[in-house]
């Protein structure tokens, strides 16, 4: 009889897969299509559907399995995989297992793991940097965990003393998705209270939780000021470039760096660290047409907001300016933290090992990264030349992160978010610019 696991254990498998501590195969039996969308690396494919007449010797034949490997099987939901295992455990495999929820409990799997920073000061008070990676997505959120110093922006409020027991250090959550628990677990392992939830821009790849786990907890929900030219219906706090939000001692200050979205904001901590959203990631820089138009003359985009000056390109020329001006203006040594890793259609992460810090520094950036080479007007030409697929129901994502829309229930907004990322643009990728 075959064995079902969570998407958790499933993950950890695949780790010790990776280390050599167990070999068995991924067969995903999602159509073809959806399969090549987007899928778990190294996955076999086999379509398969319920109380359809299975073929073990047309299995075997596609897949070059047989009944002495160890098989995992993985759909879209959990239920025509876990009939796939019946048929498979019939045919004479003995060793099968079942992941639960299958490509949508894939999509809730997170990993939690401190980014190294440089020695501080000896007057620095404590600082934690915690990424909070969405494995299959590629999204990456920080927790901000500073000391027990309450200020004027240590916003656990008096009335809610509930909010501190056991805490003894002050923590900001940021670019939280709707999974907002993994946050507060990882702040709870650090003995911290979450005093606020900030996000870097109005997202287009994933429904934020911010504004959730802000009235969860009592505390302000931020976004940048620049947010409110694109009509966010959505309470929220505004952060004015240079201004601060203090995490138990840590300053978190908001950089204004418009050009993937108007709105966007990158967030220095102390003197350490840089959360950079989507506008900077260790390999490429953030897209500029998610918001606006691909073409020079657009005007605005999927938000109905945030009128844009010269469309892609005119946004792809503020990137440049942010870019330049402000995230390469920082100290070489400052940790880039930025706001997702690239997960192909095929499940591959390139050099990123899931589990591990993502991070790099604005010196490595600065000299590793080909497109910041550049000099504007071939930036412009190259980020508005070669864009990449967009991300699956980004407009209608947009429109659920500044409150105009919202999924009718849990299972709208799985459907919503399914599949990896696509906020980075693909300078080499060498695809004309389209906006379908």
């Amino acid at each position: 009889m075959a064995e079902t696991i969570a998407a958790d254990e499933f993950r950890d498998r695949i780790d010790e897969r990776r280390r050599g501590e167990r070999s068995f195969a991924v067969v995903d039996t999602r159509p073809e299509e959806s399969f090549a969308g987007w899928r778990v690396a190294d996955a076999v494919h086999y379509f398969y559907k319920p109380f359809h007449e299975f073929d073990v010797d047309d299995f075997e034949r596609e897949t070059g399995l047989s009944p002495d490997d160890s098989v995992i099987t993985l759909c879209a939901k959990g239920k025509a995989s876990d009939d796939f295992a019946a048929e498979l455990d019939a045919a004479g495999y003995e060793d099968v297992t079942v992941v639960a929820d299958g490509m949508r409990g894939w999509s809730a799997v997170y990993d939690s793991t401190e980014v190294p920073l440089g020695d501080p000061p000896d007057a620095a008070p404590p600082l934690d940097l915690v990424q909070v990676q969405r494995r299959a997505k590629g999204c990456l959120g920080y927790l901000v965990v500073g000391g027990r110093e309450p200020g004027d922006a240590d916003h656990v409020p008096a009335d809610r003393s509930d909010a501190r027991d056991g805490s003894d250090r002050v923590a900001v959550a940021i670019d939280v998705s709707r999974h907002g628990d993994e946050w507060v677990e990882a702040a709870a392992e650090r003995g911290a209270s979450i005093a606020a939830a900030v996000d870097t821009h109005v997202h287009a790849d994933h429904l934020s939780g911010g504004r959730a786990l802000a009235d969860d907890l009592g505390v302000p929900y931020y976004l940048p000021a620049a947010a409110a030219a694109r009509d966010v219906a959505s309470e929220f706090e505004p952060i004015e470039r240079n201004e601060t939000v203090d995490a138990g001692g840590v300053d978190l200050k908001a950089l204004a760096t418009p050009g993937h979205t108007d709105d966007g904001a990158s967030y220095l901590v102390g003197d350490a660290a840089v959360l950079t959203g989507d506008t900077l990631f260790t390999d490429s820089v953030g897209r500029t047409e998610l918001q606006f138009s691909a073409d020079d003359g657009g005007e605005g985009g999927a938000d109905g907001g945030g009128v844009s000056d010269g469309g892609a390109a005119g946004a792809a020329r503020r990137l440049y300016d942010s870019l330049h001006g402000t995230l390469l203006a920082q100290p070489d040594g400052v940790v880039v933290c930025p706001g997702h890793f690239a997960v192909a259609n095929d499940g591959s992460t390139g050099e990123v090992e899931p589990g591990e810090p993502v991070f790099t520094t604005v010196g490595a950036a600065r000299g590793e990264i080909d497109v910041l080479g550049l000099d504007a007007d071939d930036f412009v030409e190259r980020i508005t030349r070669t864009l990449p697929e967009k991300p699956p129901n980004y407009e209608s994502v947009i429109a659920a992160n500044r409150g105009v829309e919202s999924p009718a229930d849990e299972t709208a907004a799985i459907e919503l978010e399914l599949g990896p990322n696509r906020c980075a643009a693909e300078p080499d990728a060498g695809s004309p610019a389209d906006d379908d």
